[in-house]
């Protein structure tokens, strides 16, 4: 049974194929982009990958906070154990093709998601964090998409306000005045 579910994963990875201006590539390495199966074969992938390479680190404390979600990674640390250069070194080692391309902390805050950690007067504050090249746009909602997913970014920011503890004077890293 292990065995036929194997090659039928091999088969339906494999089918990796995709169109970009009337032709049809096939990549000779990684999992079909799109398909229903990829991202659990990629979290798959990286949980196994996380168990044998990373969760030491943690166990001897060298890492005081590891979290990872999707492709997004938050690492905290003490710099009297061990410092960035061998934690990128070393995890830029362990496979050829996954590569840690490294956010430094700025003005004691870290981008992380969609969210911007701050660390002041002892105390963590999180508020939205918005990437420069983000738009305030949303489908219009005369448009010709299914009602699904014009309401989607209305429920997705609801959704925000309400469980996101944030200073209601503070939004995306600018104070407001009352």
């Amino acid at each position: 049974m292990t065995q036929q579910i194997i090659s039928l994963l091999r088969i339906v990875l494999t089918q990796n194929y995709f169109t970009f201006q009337q032709t049809s590539y096939q990549p000779n390495q990684g999992i079909a982009m799109g398909s229903p199966i990829s991202s659990l074969i990629a979290e798959i992938f990286l949980q196994q990958y996380e168990d044998k390479n990373i969760k030491h680190l943690i166990d001897t404390k060298n890492i005081a906070y590891y979290a990872r979600y999707v492709d997004d990674i938050l690492i905290i640390f003490d710099t009297t154990k061990i410092s960035l250069h061998t934690i990128t070194r070393y995890i830029n080692n362990i496979h050829s093709n996954i590569k840690l391309n490294t956010t430094y902390e700025q003005h004691n805050s870290v981008d992380f998601l969609d969210l911007t950690i701050t660390h002041q007067h002892k105390k963590l504050e999180i508020d939205i964090y918005r990437k420069p090249t983000a738009t305030d746009t949303t489908i219009n909602f005369l448009s010709n998409h299914p009602t699904e997913q014009k309401t989607a970014a209305y429920r997705y920011h609801r959704t925000g306000m309400h469980s996101l503890p944030l200073d209601p004077n503070k939004r995306n890293g600018r104070q407001y005045k009352q």
